[in-house]
C-alpha cells in the first residue's frame, strides 16, 4: 500500500463525517460550532479534490498491471506508466495538503505597536515600525484601521494600536510579534556613536463576538480626558475609555476618537482580540510538548528582527534571512521576510507530519 494511502483514507472519512455534522438540523442551531464544521470542511477541499485524483490514478494503475498479467500490451504499459507518473506527482501535494493550517490564518489582525528600550529614539523606531505595517497592508490589498495612537515628543508615539483587514491577514503579520531592535546613530548624536533601541510588537487574530463570551459584570469602565504628548489634555470632555476585565486582569484604553461611544467599541474589539489571544496561548503552551511546532513564539521578550541602519540590512533571527533596509523594508516590502517565515512554518509541520 501506498505511503499516502492512509492520509486519502483519512481525508475521505473525515470529509464525510463533516458533511454528516452539516447536514444535521441541530448544528445550525450552535453559530460556533456551525461556522468552526464550515471552516474545517471548507478547509478540506483542496486535499479532497487531490485525494480523489489519487484514487482514479490508483484505480487505473491496478487495472493496468492486471491486463498486463495477462497480455504484455504497450499501449496498457504506458496507461501504467502514466498512471504511476501522476500517483508520484500527487502523494506530495497531498501531504502539503494535509498539513493542518493555523485556524486563524483567514482572521483579520489586530496589531499593537509598543515604544521598548531607548526613551526618544525608541517612540521613532516605534513610527518607523507602525508606517512599514500601514505600507505594507496597503500594497497587499489589504485595508488599515487606525484604532488608538498615542504620541511621543519628537514625532514619535509611546504605542499604537490598528487592525488589518482582508483575507489571509493574520497569516501574513502572525510572525511579527515579538522584540524589534534597530540600531543607528540618532539625529541627536553628535558623536556619531550607534544606539540600540526596541519596540515590541503583539499581533493578535480579531476576535468575534461568537468567539468569545464576555460578561458584562466582570468589567470595569473608566472614562477621561484624553491627552497628547507630555501628557496635556487635547479633550474636553471625558470621551476616552479604560475598560479592566477583572478576572483576568486584561485593560485596553482607547483614546483616539472624540465619541466615548466609539472608544469604548474599540476597545471591547481589542478586549475580545487580546482575550482570545491569551486562552488560545494557554492551550498552545500546553500542546508544545506534543509536538507543537513553531517559527518563534511570538512572545514579547523574544528579539526576532534587527533593523540595522549603519549597515543597511535587516536580519530575522528565528529564519537567518537578511533584506536591504532602505530599498525593501522601510518602503514596506516585507514579502521577503513574511513569506520565507511561512515557508519555515509549512516546513516544520510538513516535517511533523511525515514523522
Amino acid at each position: 500500500m501506498s505511503g499516502v494511502a492512509p492520509l486519502v483514507e483519512q481525508i475521505e472519512r473525515t470529509r464525510a463525517e463533516l458533511s454528516d455534522a452539516l447536514s444535521d438540523p441541530d448544528a445550525a442551531s450552535d453559530r460556533a460550532r456551525y461556522a468552526d464544521l464550515t471552516r474545517r470542511y471548507s478547509g478540506l477541499e483542496q486535499a479532497a479534490t487531490l485525494a480523489a485524483r489519487w484514487r482514479d490514478a490508483s484505480q487505473q494503475a491496478d487495472e493496468a498491471r492486471e491486463m498486463l498479467a495477462e497480455d504484455d500490451d504497450p499501449d496498457i504499459r504506458a496507461l501504467l506508466k502514466e498512471a504511476e507518473a501522476e500517483i508520484d506527482e500527487l502523494e506530495p501535494l497531498i501531504r502539503e495538503a494535509m498539513v493542518e493550517p493555523d485556524p486563524n490564518d483567514s482572521r483579520d489582525v489586530i496589531v499593537e505597536v509598543r515604544a521598548g528600550a531607548g526613551g526618544e529614539e525608541a517612540a521613532l523606531f516605534a513610527r518607523d515600525l507602525l508606517d512599514i505595517y500601514q505600507r505594507y497592508a496597503t500594497a497587499r490589498g489589504y485595508k488599515v484601521e487606525l484604532l488608538d495612537v498615542s504620541d511621543a515628543d519628537a514625532g514619535g508615539l509611546k504605542e499604537a494600536t490598528f487592525a488589518v483587514k482582508g483575507s489571509g491577514a493574520f497569516s501574513v503579520f502572525k510572525h511579527e510579534g515579538g522584540v524589534h531592535r534597530v540600531q543607528r546613530v540618532p539625529a541627536t548624536e553628535s558623536q556619531g556613536r550607534i544606539h540600540t533601541s526596541t519596540a515590541t510588537v503583539a499581533v493578535m487574530p480579531e476576535a468575534e463576538e461568537v468567539d468569545v463570551q464576555i460578561d458584562q459584570n466582570d468589567l470595569k469602565i473608566d472614562v477621561y480626558r484624553s491627552s497628547g504628548p507630555g501628557g496635556q489634555s487635547v479633550n474636553t470632555t471625558d470621551s476616552a475609555v479604560r475598560i479592566t476585565h477583572i478576572p483576568t486582569g486584561v485593560v485596553v484604553s482607547m483614546q483616539d476618537e472624540k465619541s466615548q461611544l466609539q472608544n469604548k467599541e474599540r476597545a471591547m474589539r481589542v478586549l475580545r482580540s487580546r482575550l482570545l489571544e491569551k486562552a488560545q496561548a494557554e492551550q498552545e503552551a500546553e500542546m508544545r510538548d506534543t509536538r507543537r511546532a513553531h517559527v518563534g513564539s511570538g512572545d514579547r521578550s523574544e528579539k526576532i528582527r534587527t533593523y540595522n541602519y549603519p549597515q543597511n540590512r535587516v536580519t530575522d533571527h528565528r529564519i537567518g534571512v537578511t533584506v536591504p533596509l532602505k530599498e525593501q523594508v522601510l518602503q514596506g516590502q516585507l514579502s521577503s521576510l513574511t513569506d520565507a517565515l511561512q515557508a519555515e512554518e509549512r516546513r516544520l509541520l510538513l516535517e511533523q507530519q511525515v514523522t
